[in-house]
């Protein structure tokens, strides 16, 4: 395992930058997650550490060798790509053992290591079997095992688990992490997925029209967002955009839809935009419902869904009366259970201030 740092790396295609100047340091042994939507450059930076694209500025190095110039496969790397890209044509055994042989190793010492990686994946009785009979998630697994068959410094993983349907792309999450943490292996993921994101990651980079907008664990990154795009596409939340006025007792004042809310201290006069997680706001019926301190505001049920442990709740909040203001919907999650709402009833949204995050421009 190797650590990979990556000192000012750009790229550029003509007059189109696909990924501004960027530092990165992934320790060894860490599972480092590139996050983003497409064409943010999280697939052109895996490609630069692969060797595959040559960056326009800056240096790649692994354990403080610089490798930019050096082809793919003197970068002792292991890739796993979306479709696997397994050969048809050879078996399990054969395409594990394929890099190996490519490096002149003995039939015998093939024949140990593949026999170890097949027990490694969990899948010990299908070396003779040809990929187009087994499972996608078996599949998943050989690339993985064909990855790391000659150990490589850096493991490169881009979107493995998008041909998969939900329930194995889940299952196949914890099963890749085990793999990760059993080998130790510096690994460098890319996705779009938040939700895998989170699930496998020591770190995630939220990536941005070719740039790092957040670094961090998925837990800073989901309660602390750093921007609003960081916010929007990590996970589910709301917003409320307005000025922010003094307050007391160590809060500011949001005004916002014609009320005041309390928000942690933030510009006097500037405006900000609160964004809370869907979670964190509850549905009353009656004012005595609500807690001491929490803020409020009034709307009614535009609609709602049962997903089983959870309901969702879409809230229409009217805008100021001044119409300086329009209103907007906001989203609430909650455990099924009284109080139970229909579309059209009232409602009173409320929060803790605390469970609030600011942002501004």
């Amino acid at each position: 395992m190797a650590r990979v740092v990556l000192e000012g790396v750009s790229k550029k295609y003509g007059d189109v930058v696909a990924l501004q100047p960027t530092d990165i340091d992934v320790a060894e042994g860490e599972f480092l997650t590139l996050l983003g939507p497409s064409g943010c450059g999280k697939t052109t930076t895996l490609r630069m550490i692969a060797g595959f694209v040559t960056p326009t500025t800056g240096k790649l190095l692994f354990d403080g060798e610089d490798v930019t110039e050096t082809p793919p496969q003197k970068r002792a790397i292991g890739m796993v790509f979306q479709d696997y890209a397994l050969f048809p044509h050879l078996t399990i055994a054969e395409n594990i053992g394929f890099g190996l042989r490519e490096r002149g190793a003995p039939k015998a010492k093939v024949a140990d290591r593949v026999e170890e990686l097949l027990h490694l994946i969990k899948l010990p009785d299908i070396g003779d079997r040809l990929p187009s009979e087994i499972s996608g998630g078996q599949q998943q697994r050989v690339a993985f095992a064909r990855a790391i068959a000659a150990p490589p410094r850096v493991l490169l993983m881009d979107e493995p688990l998008g041909a998969l349907d939900l329930k194995l792309r889940e299952a196949m999450q914890i099963e890749l992490r085990r793999l990760q943490r059993s080998l130790g292996i510096t690994t460098v993921y890319v996705t779009h997925d938040q939700g895998e994101a989170m699930n496998l990651s020591d770190r995630i980079a939220v990536m941005d029209k070719g740039r790092i907008a957040q670094l961090g664990d998925a837990r800073s990154i989901y309660d602390r967002p750093a921007t609003r795009f960081v916010a929007d596409f990590v996970g589910k939340i709301n917003f409320l955009t307005g000025p922010v006025r003094g307050g007391e007792d160590g809060w500011a004042r949001l005004e916002a839809l014609g009320t005041s809310l309390k928000v942690s201290a933030g510009t006097l006069g500037a405006a900000v935009t609160l964004a809370i997680r869907p979670e964190h706001v509850f549905a009353a019926v009656a004012a005595e419902e609500i807690p001491t301190g929490h803020n409020r505001l009034t709307g009614r049920v535009a609609s709602q869904s049962f997903n089983g442990n959870l309901c969702h709740l879409q809230i229409d909040l009217p805008g100021a009366p001044d119409g300086s203001t329009q209103g907007l919907q906001w989203s609430i999650e909650r455990r099924p259970g009284p109080p139970d709402f229909r579309d059209g009833d009232p409602v009173l949204a409320h929060w803790d201030p605390a469970h609030g995050v600011l942002l501004t421009a």
